[in-house]
């Protein structure tokens, strides 16, 4: 009887492997949303970490510890040593258990080295020199550039103190509150 378990759970990840390759591009690509916290796009799942790429229990994983359980389970059960399903169970869980992580391991590792931006991360902004695009009139809104990581950006400043800095002065971004810069100048 167990070996009808174990068989059935290889057929059963096997087959949700097989309908997802053939069917997953067609109908919407199968499970990739958007988790909250990660700025991106992930496979679904129950797990809302700030870790780019796949949840632990997403169903690729979950279907790839089923189809592995479910394989070690008919391997083990060919031995007379591991006939025994007190045996055979929590060997085949075990190593349900190694090639999901294994899987997960390598997935989130692929995740992690993929997963980039050509945002610029405004509080890196800070201390930073900009040029002054736009003038900033006394206690009003200009418009400097500056650049980051080898990327122009322009975004609305103000002048620390209230002053006014005319058209192509360089000033330092010293504090960002919102997207509103504050800068001094140079």
């Amino acid at each position: 009887m167990d070996f009808l378990i174990y068989l059935i759970c290889l057929g059963v990840g096997l087959l949700f492997t097989l309908l997802s390759f053939l069917f997953g591009h067609h109908f919407g690509g199968g499970h990739e949303a958007h988790v909250d916290g990660s700025h991106g796009h992930a496979e679904a799942g129950a797990d809302s970490s700030d870790m780019p790429g796949i949840s632990a229990l997403s169903p690729t994983v979950i279907a790839a510890f089923i189809t592995s359980f479910g394989g070690v389970g008919v391997v083990l059960k060919q031995f007379s040593a591991t006939k025994s399903p007190f045996i055979t169970a929590p060997l085949a869980a075990v190593g349900g258990l190694i090639v999901s992580y294994s899987l997960l391991w390598v997935l989130r590792q692929l995740f992690s080295r993929t997963q980039s931006s050509s945002e610029s991360k405004i509080a890196n902004a800070v201390g930073t020199v900009a040029h002054v695009i736009s003038p900033i009139p006394e206690n009003g809104v200009g418009e400097i550039a500056y650049v980051q990581a080898g990327t122009r950006y322009t975004a609305p400043a103000r002048e620390e103190t209230g002053m006014p800095i005319p058209n192509g002065r360089a000033v330092k971004v010293v504090r960002v509150i919102g997207s509103q810069f504050y800068v001094i100048g140079v």
